[in-house]
């Protein structure tokens, strides 16, 4: 293209920064982002709907929004939430200009201290989270991976032939058993949908199909993650396992998710991770904290 046309970015979910520093290196520099567009344009032009949800989400909610602040364990974790907060509000990419695409660190942070793991890979989709955490922690003991779609099933059960101890299941996890209808044809992004052109699924609780104790969860679950906690809660009470939940589908899970967890009185600690340059894959961990019992002598 002519190096003086008019470029706006309308990437806003991953690689939000880097796209502009690769137009800028094919000597492209007159760039516009989306927020400047939908602030500034005369035309018809709509404000991005995870924008929308998140102004909307702060202002009915400040207070949740504010205990979500102050509970959360680290400095990383707040700055993180302020940075997030401010992103998903405007659409501006200068708050997110410290973060970077690492989807391989996704889920796997150094505060969870994981080995020899019972994990549960709620969302398992082509089975490379689990290839992940089979090779980064090899003393695990036993993963449990869950994905819908029998297309992307086939393709974890090929890419994890040669682990061991891992069992899969065809099902989807909800607050309870039955059948959904999933769009199993948007890749990563497949979830739980009410369109005419999507498939019907079964699923189930994880505490009706999993018997033995769990140690780690992990889920994404483009949305449907609250549901799915909801049908662990038995495993979470009983349990105490790590967990690590995608909050970014919408801006309500944020406070909901953290609400529903900690009401469940298993003492967790709470850490926020972000790991993309857009508002795509943010995630919420809970660790348990260890118990101290004190024994008279």
């Amino acid at each position: 293209v002519p190096k003086d046309t008019l470029i706006a970015i309308c990437s806003t979910s991953i690689s939000t920064i880097s796209v502009k520093r690769k137009l800028v290196e094919y000597g492209l520099n007159n760039i516009i982002y989306t927020h400047e567009v939908f602030n500034n344009s005369i035309e018809d032009i709509d404000t991005p709907l995870f924008v929308k949800q998140t102004k909307n989400d702060y202002l009915k909610n400040k207070l949740q929004w504010l205990d979500l602040f102050n509970i959360l364990a680290d400095h990383e974790s707040k700055k993180t939430l302020l940075n997030i907060l401010r992103f998903r509000s405007t659409a501006n990419p200068f708050y997110l200009c410290n973060y970077c695409v690492r989807l391989n660190e996704q889920y796997f942070e150094p505060f969870l201290d994981l080995d020899k793991e019972i994990f549960v890979d709620a969302g398992g989709f082509n089975g490379e989270t689990t290839e992940i955490f089979c090779s980064t922690y090899p003393n695990y003991r036993k993963v449990f991976l869950f994905e819908p779609s029998k297309k992307n099933l086939e393709l974890a059960k090929k890419k994890l032939k040669g682990q061991r101890d891992i069992h899969f299941f065809s099902e989807g996890l909800s607050d309870k058993s039955g059948i959904l209808h999933f769009d199993a044809n948007s890749g990563p992004a497949s979830a739980i949908s009410d369109s005419n052109a999507s498939l019907p699924i079964s699923v189930t609780t994880l505490d009706e199909i999993i018997t033995e104790p769990v140690s780690f969860i992990k889920m994404d679950l483009e949305g449907w993650e609250l549901n799915a906690l909801i049908g662990s809660k038995n495993h979470i009470i009983t349990d105490r396992p790590k967990l690590a939940i995608s909050v970014y589908h919408h801006a309500k899970d944020f406070r909901l998710i953290k609400d529903f967890l900690l009401s469940l009185d298993v003492n967790y600690r709470v850490y926020l991770r972000h790991y993309t340059e857009g508002w795509s894959e943010t995630v919420m961990y809970f660790v348990p904290k260890l118990n101290i019992h004190l024994c008279a002598i």
